[in-house]
């Protein structure tokens, strides 16, 4: 065990460096994981032998639930609401358009309709850690509303590419399944999702904020268990624990709760090690002998997907939109694939489909040429088409603001007075630096409730700290309250 310890710490240290090499490089980070877990696979130096696909699978569901969430959560709603509609229509519609052109194409390869609807339907999605991976690097940033739509894009459309995967299956292996069953179960399953995903989130907060607990850590454990829970209970009442995931974190974000700057980086951080152990552990599976098999099929599906398939799907889903040719044409390069379709693809292995291995190593070859190619061109893409922004500053940009500070006096029969900080609904520029009673600091947390006299010190901007004294200052209209 000692041993195995060690490996998985250098694996751990090696990601993480290459991480920061990706940068520099220009290379996304996720290229080095599978690199690495292609070298220390039983074909490459490390000659680790590595074939459990319940174990990857199992892995790989729980590592989308942890990133779909922890999309969610830091997703700026202010930002996505705008492009609610283009997102939407982009996860579904673009999603089926995608699979459909795909399995036409797969017909000229050898494969049956099905099959090829298996593999467009496995291929169809963009994967949220690839592209939340690039567009949120300090080097990349693209003008307008691009990036809110490709991340709401890549967070929303895995749920609608897994219920096609699974269709394709059941298709494939069950006489008495059609289009027609398929249907009323896809209403039923992002119907309860989406429910359940809302009403979890919400719950959360609430739960969050009142439950006091003593030690902040625990805070940390309570939603892990939110987002397992979230999971896990939404299938087995038959809904898309996928999108129930990624809308509980999308619902979380939008409100606030205690310890919510902690917390969005805890998730944060199980995010890239949920990342760093899906793509070692594929990189572990595959072997570089079995690619070079179906290197030519892999060229041929990748070319097709990326040059026709997924730019054809764009066009169609937001022709007559507000976005013109050129931002189509960016949204249609800025279709990476990750770990997601591969761990799509062994859903066919542990079922037995016929063409599954080599349905999976065409869907591994065309990972990695997406996300060496496009993952790599996405500056150079959008500065081509004059859409690149200038790069993020380092720090944080509003230390360079220009800050007020103001002290506020909770008064008698205050209407605050009473209430958690993290229920005041203080304008989010506003900061609660200290509050002063009874001749003692009081360190602010969302959890502390304000008392009648305690002295408040804000820090803001000018404009937005008269609006959170104003809510401080309030009285409650009844005296006998």
């Amino acid at each position: 065990m000692e041993g195995a310890l060690v490996i998985v710490a250098l694996l751990l240290t090696l990601s993480v460096l290459g991480s920061k090499a990706s940068g520099r490089l220009g290379v996304p980070a996720m290229l080095f994981f599978l690199a690495l877990g292609m070298l220390a696979g039983q074909s490459g130096l490390g000659a680790l032998r590595f074939v459990d696909l319940t174990l990857t699978q199992l892995v790989g569901v729980l590592a989308l639930v942890f990133i779909l969430y922890s999309g969610g959560l830091d997703t700026d709603w202010r930002r996505v609401r705008a492009v609610l509609r283009e997102g939407v229509l982009l996860s579904t519609v673009g999603v089926l358009a995608t699979a459909l052109l795909t399995a036409a194409f797969a017909r000229l390869l050898g494969f049956t309709f099905l099959e090829g609807v298996l593999l467009g339907a496995i291929i169809s999605s963009t994967d949220a850690a690839a592209v939340f991976t690039v567009l949120r690097s300090r080097e990349v940033r693209l003008k307008g509303e691009l990036e809110p739509l490709l991340e709401l894009e890549a967070g929303s459309n895995d749920p609608f590419a897994v219920f096609l995967t699974f269709g394709a299956i059941a298709l494939i292996q069950a006489a008495d399944v059609s289009i027609w069953t398929l249907a009323p179960m896809a209403v039923v399953q992002f119907a309860l999702g989406g429910a359940a995903g809302f009403a979890i989130g919400y719950g959360a907060v609430r739960l969050i904020n009142h439950i006091r607990l003593r030690f902040d850590g625990l805070y940390a454990v309570l939603t892990t268990a939110v987002v397992l829970f979230c999971y896990g209970a939404t299938a087995m009442l038959g809904g898309n624990g996928f999108l129930a995931a990624y809308l509980c974190g999308l619902v979380m974000g939008r409100a606030d709760f205690i310890h919510k700057n902690s917390l969005l980086r805890f998730h944060d951080s199980i995010a890239w090690l949920m990342q760093i152990v899906m793509f070692l552990l594929l990189g572990l599976l595959v072997s570089p002998q079995q690619l070079g098999m179906v290197a030519g099929k892999g060229l041929a599906v990748t070319a097709f997907l990326l040059l026709v398939a997924r730019p054809a799907s764009v066009l169609l889903v937001l022709a007559g939109s507000r976005f013109n040719l050129r931002e189509r044409l960016l949204i249609a390069w800025v279709g990476l694939r990750g770990a997601a379709p591969i761990i799509l693809a062994t859903f066919p292995l542990l079922a037995g489909i016929s063409k599954a291995e080599m349905i999976f190593n065409i869907v591994f070859f065309v990972v990695l040429v997406s996300v060496l190619l496009q993952g790599t061109t996405v500056l150079p893409v959008g500065r081509l088409l004059n859409l690149a922004a200038p790069p993020r500053a380092r720090g944080n940009p509003n230390l360079t603001a220009t800050y007020g500070v103001s002290t506020v006096v909770v008064p008698q029969r205050g209407a605050v007075a009473g209430q958690q900080i993290v229920d005041l609904r203080l304008p989010p520029e506003v900061i609660i630096v200290r509050v002063l009673r009874d001749g003692q600091t009081i360190v602010p947390h969302g959890g502390v409730e304000l008392e009648e006299g305690d002295v408040v010190l804000l820090v803001g901007e000018p404009a937005l700290l008269e609006q959170a004294k104003h809510v401080l200052e309030m009285r409650r209209a009844n005296p006998f309250v």
